[in-house]
């Protein structure tokens, strides 16, 4: 009996796999060039849009292991792009705040990605960017919600990651 095999550009997963990949492998070029890793670039994205949220939450946002978070917002502690404060009720819990240099460091990672994201889009008309922008989120909000950032935030258009 012969197996038959799918051709795998007919599945959406596949997809958005390849997508990924891709899109992964210009961001980690484009961020190197920043001195920032892609786990940096989520912490400090995300500490700009939460003040005060911990290495733990950023973690669950974004994918990346507890361990490899800790590490990049380490890193960027010792670079004086964020800062750590105590919670004022939770001894085990460490807030992180953006300093002016990690604001503008996170403001020119973020010009990065709005650049690649207009490269990688290019061959779209604004209305079919539109509706496919309107479909990753949904998915996304469905596979993990707390990826997305806070509702106003997102709607003011920084949709960044």
């Amino acid at each position: 009996m012969s197996r038959t095999h799918a051709d795998p550009s007919t599945r959406t997963g596949y997809l958005a796999w390849q997508m990924v990949h891709v899109m992964g492998t210009r961001l980690e070029r484009a961020l190197r060039s920043l001195d920032l890793t892609a786990a940096q670039h989520n912490a400090l994205q995300h500490v700009g849009w939460t003040p005060g949220t911990s290495a733990a939450a950023i973690a669950r946002r974004t994918g990346f292991t507890p361990q490899s978070m800790g590490a990049a917002v380490n890193a960027l502690v010792d670079r004086g792009l964020l800062a750590r404060h105590d919670h004022p009720s939770n001894r085990r819990t460490v807030q992180l705040t953006i300093t002016d240099g990690g604001a503008k460091l996170a403001d020119l990672a973020r010009e990065a990605v709005e650049r690649l994201d207009g490269e990688a889009l290019a061959a779209l008309a604004p209305a079919e960017r539109a509706v496919i922008h309107s479909l990753l989120l949904r998915v996304l909000a469905e596979l993990n919600p707390d990826a997305l950032p806070p509702l106003g935030l997102r709607n003011a258009g920084s949709g960044t990651a």
